[in-house]
Order: C-alpha cells, then sequence, then structure tokens
C-alpha cells in the first residue's frame, strides 16, 4: 500500500549550491543552476530515491539580497515555510567563503526547528583533504558535512543522512482494502462543492475565490462496503503562477496526493469549452503516477446542449490527447448533483481494473496472437523473438515481456502491444505499464 513520502527541503542563501546539489540528488538536471544569485524564484520539488527509499526533495530559493521586504523578515519566512512543509532540512553553506551573515540569521531560525536539520557545507572540492567545513561548528548545528555537488563528492554521505533521518512513513501505513481518491484540477472548477455533494453536506469550504482550499483535507466513506477517502485538494496551477510560499507548498501538498492517489478524479470546468493545457498536465501527472484517473466534466448544466454534445466533446478529448483515450469522462454539475454518485461507481470500477490480476497462461497466448499478427522488426538481421510474458505487479497492471533482444524493441511496438492488452482486458482508467527484459536464449 502507499505510504506519504518524506519531504526534503534543501535551504541556503543565494548562490551556495542549492540547485546544484539538488540536481545532483534527484540524478538528473531538473533545476536551472547559474553563477548569478536568485535564479531560483519559483521551487522546484521533484522525486528522489536512495536505498531502496523513496522522497521529494524540495529546491527553495534564496533570499534575495536588495530585495524590497527588510532581509530579516524574508529571512525568516523563506526558512519557516520551508521547516513547516518538510520532513528533513538540508541547510546549505558555501564552504569557499565561510561562514557569512545570512548563514548566521538562517542558523538562527533552523535552530528551533522541531525538525532534522542537516548542516552542509557545498564547494569543497578537494575532498577529503578540505578541512574548511569546521568553520562551521559555530552556527551550532552539529557536525558540518562537507560535499562537492558539483563532482558529486560526499553526496553518498549525505543521502545516507538524509534517510536517516526521514520519517519511514509519516501517517502510517494504508488500510488494507481502503482507496484513496484525489479530487484534483485547477483552482475553482468545482473541487470542494464536488466532495460536499458526495457527503451531502459541507464538508470543505467553498468560495468563489480561487484557490480557497490551501489544504488536502482527508474526508472517508463507505461505499458498497468499500472504504474511500476524499482527499480535496488545492487547485493546481501552472509553475510559472505559483510565486508565493503559501501557494507553492500547496502545491507540493497537492502533488504528493496525486502520486500517493489509487484513483484520481480530474476536474475540469465544462464552461470553459476545450480542455486546457493545464487540465491535460493533471491528468498526466495522475497518470504516470500510476494512478487510476477519471475525467470529470463538471458545470455540465452550463453547457448548451445539442444533439450528441457529450459524445463530441468527448471524441475531441480523445482525439487530441490519446492517453485519454483509456479513461472514463463523466460529465456532472456538483451544483445540481447530476451524475456526481455515478462518480463513486467508477472509482471503485477503475480500482478493480488497476488491481486486476491476469494468468500467465492468458497473458502468453495473447503475446503469442499478437506476434504473429504483427512481429516485431528484425535487429541487424536477425529476427526478435519475444519469448515469454508475465504479469509482475499491480496498481497499475505491470507486464515483463522476456526477448532476445530486448534493446531492439522500439516504442511503437510496445505501445501496440500495450494496445492489445486493452483490446482484450479493457483496463479502464489505468495506465498498462509494459517492460522489455532479456532472455538468456538468443
Amino acid at each position: 500500500m502507499s505510504q506519504r513520502l518524506p519531504v526534503v527541503a534543501v535551504v541556503g542563501r543565494p548562490n551556495v549550491g542549492k540547485s546544484t546539489l539538488f540536481n545532483r540528488i534527484v540524478g538528473r538536471r531538473v533545476a536551472i543552476v547559474d553563477d548569478r544569485p536568485g535564479v531560483t524564484r519559483d521551487r522546484n520539488f521533484a522525486r528522489a530515491d536512495w536505498n531502496g527509499r523513496a522522497f521529494f526533495v524540495v529546491d527553495t530559493g534564496g533570499v534575495i539580497e536588495g530585495s524590497h521586504e527588510p532581509l530579516d523578515r524574508a529571512v525568516r519566512k523563506q526558512a519557516l515555510a520551508a521547516v513547516a512543509e518538510a520532513d528533513v532540512i538540508v541547510f546549505l553553506v558555501d564552504g569557499r567563503t565561510g561562514v557569512h551573515p545570512l548563514d548566521e540569521k538562517l542558523g538562527d531560525v533552523l535552530r528551533k526547528a522541531s525538525k532534522p536539520v542537516l548542516l552542509v557545507v557545498n564547494k569543497l572540492d578537494n575532498l577529503p583533504d578540505e578541512v574548511g567545513q569546521h568553520d562551521f561548528w559555530s552556527l551550532g548545528l552539529g557536525e558540518p558535512l562537507p560535499v562537492s555537488a558539483i563532482s558529486g563528492k560526499g553526496s553518498g554521505d549525505l543521502l545516507d543522512l538524509i534517510v536517516a533521518a526521514s520519517p519511514e512513513s509519516p501517517e502510517g501505513a494504508q488500510e488494507e482494502g481502503l482507496i484513496r481518491v484525489a479530487v484534483v484540477g485547477k483552482p475553482n472548477v468545482g473541487k470542494s462543492s464536488f466532495v460536499n455533494r458526495l457527503f451531502g453536506e459541507e464538508r470543505v469550504v467553498v468560495s468563489e475565490d480561487a484557490g480557497t482550499t490551501r489544504d488536502p483535507v482527508d474526508t472517508p466513506m463507505r461505499y458498497h462496503d468499500t472504504s474511500l477517502v476524499f482527499v480535496d485538494t488545492a487547485g493546481l496551477r501552472r509553475q510559472s503562477k505559483v510565486s508565493d510560499s503559501l501557494e507553492y507548498y500547496s502545491s507540493l501538498r497537492t502533488a504528493r496526493v496525486v502520486r500517493e492517489a489509487d484513483v484520481c478524479v480530474v476536474m475540469v470546468d465544462a464552461s470553459e469549452g476545450e480542455l486546457s493545457h493545464q487540465d491535460v498536465r493533471i491528468a498526466e501527472q495522475a497518470w504516470e503516477a500510476g494512478a487510476g484517473v477519471i475525467l470529470l466534466v463538471n458545470k455540465w448544466d452550463l453547457v448548451e446542449k445539442e444533439t450528441n454534445t457529450a459524445p463530441r466533446y468527448e471524441k475531441r478529448v480523445r482525439e487530441r490527447f490519446p492517453f485519454l483515450k483509456w479513461v472514463p469522462v463523466l460529465f456532472a454539475s456538483a451544483l445540481t448533483g447530476q451524475r456526481v454518485r455515478r462518480a463513486l461507481d467508477l472509482i471503485l470500477e477503475v480500482q478493480a481494473q488497476r488491481t486486476r490480476t491476469l494468468g500467465t497462461a492468458e497473458v502468453n497466448n495473447l503475446l503469442g496472437e499478437l506476434t504473429r499478427r504483427q512481429p516485431p522488426p528484425h535487429h541487424r538481421g536477425r529476427p526478435v523473438k519475444l519469448k515469454y510474458a508475465t504479469q509482475v505487479a499491480t496498481a497499475p497492471p505491470t507486464f515483463v515481456v522476456f526477448a532476445n533482444f530486448p534493446k531492439a524493441v522500439p516504442a511503437h511496438y510496445i505501445r501496440y502491444l500495450q494496445s492489445g492488452l486493452r483490446e482484450r482486458w479493457p483496463f479502464t482508467g489505468s495506465p498498462v505499464r509494459i517492460r522489455i527484459r532479456g532472455s538468456r536464449d538468443q
């Protein structure tokens, strides 16, 4: 069952290497790196893994010197925002320049935190011969850990400390059989009204002002002898629109909920006409995380109806965004209650498809049919043979296919196999993953 992933925030003054360290931890270039201070204005966050443990890492913007706000206020706001939302704080300082007055101000705030704080001294490129980290004992935050984010020296030791300091499961393990349902979408599409309509009472605050919901709100329900927990989340905006710390961390919490959900109800506003790219990005985020997805077109009561209005809308959606071909679309109105209860049946259906298990024999029978109908392309004049397939996981359904030349199986052929699986077993609303592995017999 899913567990809430810990959050690790990297904080520090400008130009100490926070974005470089963030990229090093994540294992790819996500944050922009530049010698100019203050390049990271909007915060970045991504999932990282180390020794089988997963967590979110947050690259916070440094305090900008010359800000219109008083310096102490800016420092304190930055640090307290990170402290409030993180499970572990990585306080990064610059080993080349030594202790800076801003380091001392941040240290004053972080010493009062009830969260683990790791003091990390960056830009010590000549490890293990460096000694500059010892200057930072004066900050009173324990033993300074020397690293070079740009070369990776010391990063393994840092990741070991992060994992050791992170809680195993801050929220506890999920109850067996319980379905976590995340209600997600842009601000003001009616998520809170939808949850309230389902429960028949005001469980969450509803307002005309976009962004009223800042924190995810868990609301349990029993339906057809199944336990569901609905999480009404803050609206997801494009990252360029996320400016203040409060809204940024709200979007981080929503992203965590999406990754931990079993089923995501992606709400869009019918009165806006076509789906926006942000609507689709939210659905993709849930799909890529392995959650089941339902597209709920809210405010359908406001749309002028003609013959086949709903089928035409659905057809346009599936033609423009092919992955939505497998996602059920529900036209509803949280205001009037139209088809709102139908969402519950769809949630159970999607979760059942997402956790469906197929026997190895029937998977291999289908694989044989598909390869006979359309063999995979040759590799350097030799036939590529798909010899055996089996389901290795559920939630989402995951299949491994063994081949003599696994790297020679092109992406379009994997999509062909996925389509063939869905023709036989629809897996409605659920992603399907296929991995190609090598077989000993070449």
